[in-house]
């Protein structure tokens, strides 16, 4: 028990950040600072550490945290991928690219 309270408590405490990083993504309109590896690495985390419980037949409400984990990278994820299709279709966001001009210019 004391367990699964401290495995929901983990989960909260990284899903805390999952909020921030997509609201800063939207704010920004920008890729710059995020790696798609990164987001990757971590869904695919989430996937084996629900698939654990399923396998245990330990589902429980952890098993919530780690789906609402889920989910709130795989949004980060979409956004990524759709501004960083934007970038490259030349259109801006809010900050500038590696170079001193901002980005389209």
């Amino acid at each position: 028990m004391i367990a699964d309270f401290l495995e929901s408590a983990m989960l909260v405490a990284f899903g805390l950040a999952w909020p921030v990083n997509i609201l800063k993504t939207i704010k920004n309109k920008s890729t710059i600072g995020k790696s798609l590896t990164f987001l990757l690495i971590v869904l695919v985390g989430y996937v084996f550490g629900l698939s654990a419980k399923c396998f245990r037949g330990d589902l429980n409400y952890v098993a919530v945290f780690y789906t609402v984990n889920l989910l709130l990278v795989l949004a980060d994820t979409i956004l990524y991928l759709y501004y960083r299709r934007l970038e490259r279709l030349g259109c801006p966001g809010k900050y500038y690219t590696s170079s001193s001009k901002p980005m389209g210019q």
